[in-house]
């Protein structure tokens, strides 16, 4: 059965999330396809998690235009979704003359990109912003942020999913093609077939290979893989700002630097190395050695024990290792290939851009199909933005007097609770792999990682679902988390 959109999105990660939710204020029958069993597995959950001012990109480029607009939007958007944001505020920081130009040169470019509050100051002020933090002088930027990248990610497609957008997940497209009287047909490995008047290709790190299907041949992306650690949250309230190195020209990021996050982990990182796997994600001995050593030299109170995990995101990189740097995103209604929108090369600032980018795109997509808006579309979603936690004793007290499962602690570390647990498992995206579940409650993501709670929440899923051993995942198809037998079958050996 063909099933039929006016629009069909392809990716689910934060800027295809934030399309969806863009399109469900409008009358339009649209859907979001994505090759993983969840959104927002791939580079939109292995991040920084910042939301950048705007000042690093050349004035009128697209990814100055839009990291300034959509760095506006984030306040009321988080709001809306109850999706943590943190307005900390960014030292750009020089070692020498060299690095002092550099900050100059960014300060004249961010005021030109209309970027509110930089300022350049010196030791006593980088001293009360951030005691401790060293270097010559500092570039301030007071709307540079934190927030949770899969947060975001999911408060997004959850939203455009209540106003009527469908997510068809674990649906890798496999073939495009043009239809004789206009629009597309799409089909999936898994034989689903979909038709849409307009198609969006936001794939990410596959949007080159979106593009071929489609016969465009004008683009390549090159995978730079940027390895990170994450920090206990023994360190909380270390850092009060972001603090960044003065960039260096021709570089492939913004260096490495250690981020706070919005529930009180710190990470340092990315590295930045090119590679031909784009779902290698992989970490290597000697970036996390490196890692460890910067991390020291920024923070002399980290001790080895901190270190609680290590992860690594990918960027979708239009430059080659040979070229370096960056080039501008490219988001484009094709004329020579109608009812195509493409974007290619959205890697940072992507996430600060996603709600602008959305609105670009809607833009676009009003030129094929008329939008009429929807009155009954609802900008909020259910919920907040606390854990139980972080709510007052009172609020607690009375959750568990109402519903006994708010009292029983799933998740020590995180101190997550069986409520919290069920929550995520029955969210509407429908999503139930370890890594889902990790993204919604933050269950594992403390110092043990997992070791205690996971076997509580394979019981939970196994008592609200029925499942077998071979049915539990960690992310997706073709990650199981049991396999085999710890114990010997009768009459042989343990596997």
């Amino acid at each position: 059965m063909v099933q039929e959109y006016d629009v069909l999105v392809i990716g689910g990660g934060v800027v295809g999330c934030a399309i969806a939710r863009e399109l469900s204020k409008f009358r339009v029958r649209a859907a979001v396809v994505e090759k993983e069993m969840d959104v927002g597995l791939g580079t939109s959950c292995r991040n920084s998690g910042v939301l950048h001012a705007g000042f690093n990109y050349a004035p009128g480029t697209l990814r100055a235009v839009l990291d300034v607009k959509g760095n506006s939007m984030m306040d009321d958007l988080c709001r809306d979704l109850k999706v943590k944001i943190k307005r900390i505020g960014k030292l750009t920081v020089a070692l020498d003359d060299e690095d002092e130009a550099t900050l100059h040169r960014l300060k004249e470019q961010g005021e030109a990109n209309g970027v509110p509050g930089l300022e350049l100051i010196g030791r006593e002020d980088m001293q009360r912003i951030q005691p401790g933090v060293e270097g010559t002088l500092a570039l301030h930027s007071p709307t540079s942020s934190i927030i949770s990248p899969y947060g975001l990610t999911i408060g997004l497609a959850e939203n455009a999913l209540a106003n009527g957008v469908n997510f068809h997940l674990g649906r890798r497209v496999a073939s495009i093609s043009s239809l004789a009287g206009g629009g597309w047909s799409v089909g999936t490995g898994s034989g689903e077939a979909f038709t849409a008047k307009v198609l969006v290709n936001a794939a990410g790190l596959f949007s080159a290979e979106v593009c071929r299907m489609a016969g465009i041949t004008d683009y390549v992306i090159y995978p730079c893989r940027g390895e990170y650690y994450v920090l206990d949250r023994r360190l909380d309230g270390t850092l009060k700002a972001l603090i960044y190195p003065a960039p260096k020209k021709n570089a492939p990021g913004l260096g490495i630097h250690l981020t706070p996050t919005v529930d009180g982990n710190i990470i340092i990182g990315p590295s930045a190395e090119y590679l031909n796997d784009p779902e290698d994600h992989g970490c290597t001995s000697d970036v996390m050695k490196e890692l460890r050593r910067e991390g020291r030299e920024l923070l002399p109170e980290i001790r080895m024990t901190d270190y609680i995990r290590n992860f690594a995101g990918i960027r979708p990189k239009q430059t080659p290792p040979e070229v370096g740097g960056n080039k501008d995103f490219v988001i484009e209604d094709r004329k020579d290939v109608q009812g195509f929108i493409n974007l290619v090369g959205i890697e940072s600032p992507g996430l600060t851009s996603a709600p602008a980018i959305a609105e670009m795109v809607r833009e676009m997509v009003e030129k094929h199909i008329p939008l009429v808006p929807d009155p009954s579309f609802n900008p909020v979603r259910p919920g907040s933005p606390l854990f139980f936690s972080e709510l007052p004793a009172e609020e607690k007290a009375a959750l568990i007097a109402d519903n006994p499962n708010y009292g029983e602690i799933i998740c020590r570390c995180e101190k997550i609770t069986k409520q919290e647990i069920l929550d995520a498992i029955r969210n509407p995206l429908g999503a139930r792999a370890l890594v889902s579940i990790k993204y919604r409650a933050r269950a594992s993501m403390g110092r043990c990682q997992g070791g205690f709670c996971v076997p509580r929440i394979t019981r939970i899923l196994r008592d609200e679902f029925g499942w077998k051993p071979e049915d539990f995942l960690k992310r997706s198809a073709g990650s199981p988390l049991f396999v085999g037998n710890v114990r010997p079958e009768k009459g042989g050996a343990a596997r």
